[in-house]
């Protein structure tokens, strides 16, 4: 797919210091805010084909690096979706300060739903790209023999010295590459560019513990348990050829808008488990075209 010239526009970071850790975050424009939030292993260059055209569409776009993620630092901390709530809180009252639309991909997309439901003095609505069903796999949600290899291998990822060796191997550029073959419907979307935004930050002093603690992490509150509590508007899109979050999983939100919840379900056709990153086109059209119905 063609990318307009707006999307090729530099994005600025900036640092901002959280609980004494180093945040890293872009913003650009004017006018209703927008929170981007990444998903596992991403950052915010993951969003570099959204925010310029977010922001020419009229609105003020921030997107951040979660602690552990990309330019932020790697904490040796024990990470939960807990953390990474107070954070973006946090970040709120410290830049935003207007009720904002949180835009998610995967555990981003997990991240935004909790704040819309737990938080809403801070949004007004969500938009969830292929949510993640939480951090992590829980055991009711793997059949046996899945369990036990998982069990096992979060053994080996937790382990100081085969998770060295682990981490080492799925970091390697030609894995990561072919693992986003797996994700991604068209490969001409899996660039060097896309393979060095989710290479480079797992040579950072830390990357490793990030890596083990996050995957041996609880999985956190899940979409059914949450999405009760939620009365703001949600846009759901979802990448209908995803092989890690299937788009079955779109079905508790399509329940929800059956028994009157404020919910707009839009498959994007022929794309995997990252569509705005695959077809930006597509997403940031129907992202803007929601935006403009709301009103906001």
């Amino acid at each position: 797919m063609t990318i307009s010239t707006e999307n090729k526009q530099i994005l600025e970071k900036q640092v901002w210091t959280w609980q004494d850790y180093k945040i890293q975050y872009t913003v650009m424009g004017s006018g209703q805010p927008l929170v981007l939030i990444h998903g596992f292993g991403a950052s915010i260059s993951h969003w570099r084909k959204n925010i310029p055209v977010l922001a020419n569409a009229g609105y003020r776009v921030f997107a951040l690096d979660l602690l552990g993620f990309g330019g932020s630092d790697k904490a040796d901390i024990d990470y939960s979706m807990d953390v990474w709530v107070e954070l973006l809180k946090d970040f709120y009252h410290a830049h935003i300060q207007t009720p904002a639309i949180f835009i998610g991909n995967s555990i981003g997309a997990l991240l935004s739903l909790i704040i819309v439901a737990k938080h809403p003095e801070i949004a007004v609505g969500g938009v969830l790209i292929n949510s993640a069903g939480g951090l992590s796999h829980r055991p009711h949600e793997l059949n046996p023999v899945l369990r036990i290899f998982m069990a096992a291998f979060n053994k080996l990822v937790a382990n100081p010295v085969t998770g060295k060796f682990v981490f080492n191997r799925i970091r390697q550029k030609s894995q990561i590459r072919r693992t986003l073959y797996q994700v991604y419907c068209d490969r001409n979307a899996v660039t060097d560019e896309l393979v060095d935004i989710l290479y480079t930050p797992s040579c950072d002093s830390g990357a490793q513990q990030v890596f083990a603690s996050i995957l041996t992490a609880p999985p956190g509150p899940s979409p059914e348990e949450i999405l009760p509590n939620v009365n703001l508007p949600l846009l759901v899109l979802w990448g209908d050829k995803d092989p890690w979050t299937p788009i079955t999983g779109a079905k508790i939100y399509e329940e929800a808008g059956k028994n009157g919840q404020d919910i707009q379900i839009v498959p994007i056709p022929n794309a995997g488990h990252c569509p705005h990153d695959e077809v930006p086109d597509i997403v940031n059209h129907a992202i803007i075209d929601w935006l403009t119905q709301k009103n906001w």
